[in-house]
């Protein structure tokens, strides 16, 4: 028999990895300096870096929260002896409030709170579905009526006859559904209660007031503002535009060519429009066309326009998420003898949602940037507040500790949906395999 000696007859101990191949040392050399040319940029990069924080760090770092005024705030960083000055963080000890609440009146602050909290409660079932009971979407179709009463105020009965509209479409459609077809029992459903809300339940409601007077005190649009005013506008608009996207999108794959021509110019002429115009139309022109005497809220106006507007965009994102479905899956509802809506539900729609999730979160991100535009008409979120407190003697001349307050405030909330939209694909996905 031949000696094949090459061949190992024990097996070797085993080692621990290289040093260089694991750990930190491992990633830096795996991410950062796997070649030259990676070495270069890291270096230059980490130089860069350091020359940006060099210049801001130590101008943020400045014990100014308790002075009164901007001469009060050069006095304290002239006493440390800084060249360079330094942040004045007194204007937010002072305006963090007005920043978040606007003018809304001190004493009723405790309601946009309650709203802002019930709206996480809300938002619960819908966004982590295995952690909240079921049973908390009950609150989440009353938190629709109620946010609205909390934070305007007035009758308790008006937003329970706003409740009622949806209702009495329902009521509609399933009476006039065997006698006007299924399209007409639909107009009919949504004609409704925009005709009820419109003509009815401001007497309805005036009515049982002077009966029974319960409500809260009246808060005027007027003296909405600061953070709290974009994250209103921004929430309403989102919730509303998704609903209204897919709608649209669906219409746009219509075989009803009423239907499909009505989306079409609809989301078209929206996409073809920068918002900024359609809001100067909500703040000024809206009026001309309505009857002489109306009081339409600014502030409701600006919601429709916002809204109108996402839905648009909403709608193209959702479209090419219904696009990318393979054609069997169309096929297979057909296959399964499902009617077009339980195949809407229960396949096509939440596969083409799953796959335009990244669109839509960056379409929800970008509206909530642009609820900004607002202070442009006169409303005062916080961009528009920025120049009231600089038109004060004590803060004439402060910009940058303003805006990067605001500008902290709102790289939270979209760092947040971009992160839960991470999660949700990564979550999706798994339940997928």
């Amino acid at each position: 028999m031949a000696d094949y000696s090459y061949v190992r007859e024990d097996m070797l101990p085993e080692r621990e990895p290289p040093v260089s191949e694991v750990g930190i040392i491992g990633w830096l050399r795996e991410n950062l300096f796997s070649g030259w040319f990676n070495s270069i940029l890291t270096i230059l990069s980490l130089m860069f870096i350091y020359m940006i924080l060099a210049a801001i760090v130590p101008w943020l770092w400045t014990p100014t929260w308790g002075a009164g005024s901007l001469s009060e705030c050069r006095e304290i960083i002239a006493d440390l002896g800084k060249q360079h000055g330094g942040a004045c963080y007194g204007v937010i000890t002072e305006r963090w409030q007005q920043l978040l609440f606007g003018f809304y009146p001190d004493e009723l602050r405790w309601r946009p709170i309650l709203t802002f909290l019930g709206l996480f409660v809300a938002l619960g079932p819908v966004l982590f579905s295995d952690v909240f009971p079921r049973k908390v979407l009950w609150f989440t179709g009353a938190y629709l009526f109620l946010a609205p009463w909390l934070m305007w105020g007035g009758a308790i009965w008006t937003p329970l006859l706003v409740a009622a509209g949806p209702a009495l479409g329902y009521l509609a459609y399933r009476f006039l559904y065997g006698v006007i077809g299924n399209l007409g029992a639909v107009i009919v459903a949504v004609l409704v209660p925009i005709l009820f809300w419109l003509f009815l339940v401001g007497p309805i409601s005036s009515g049982l007031f002077s009966v029974i007077p319960l409500g809260l005190e009246v808060v005027e649009s007027r003296l909405f503002g600061g953070f709290m005013l974009s994250v209103w506008i921004g929430v309403v608009a989102i919730a509303i535009s998704l609903v209204l996207g897919v709608v649209l999108a669906l219409g746009r794959q219509s075989d009803l060519l009423i239907v499909k021509y009505l989306s079409v110019g609809f989301i078209e002429f929206i996409r073809g429009v920068p918002l900024i115009t359609l809001l100067f139309v909500a703040s000024t022109l809206l009026n001309i066309f309505m009857p002489p005497g109306t009081n339409f809220d600014i502030i409701l106006r600006v919601m429709i326009m916002a809204t109108l507007f996402a839905s648009a965009y909403i709608a193209e994102v959702v479209r090419g998420g219904l696009a990318a479905l393979p054609r069997g899956q169309y096929e297979a509802a057909d296959a399964l003898g499902l009617d077009y809506w339980k195949a809407q539900r229960l396949i096509i729609l939440p596969q083409a949602l799953k796959i335009s999730i990244p669109g839509i979160v960056s379409t929800f991100i970008g509206l909530f940037k642009d609820t900004t535009l607002v202070s442009i008409i006169g409303l005062l979120d916080p961009i528009g507040l920025t120049g009231s407190i600089r038109a004060d003697a004590n803060w004439n001349g402060i910009v940058w500790e303003l805006y990067g307050f605001i500008a902290l405030l709102f790289f939270l909330s979209c760092f947040a949906m971009s992160r839960y939209s991470m999660w949700l694909e990564k979550k999706l996905r798994k339940d997928h395999h």
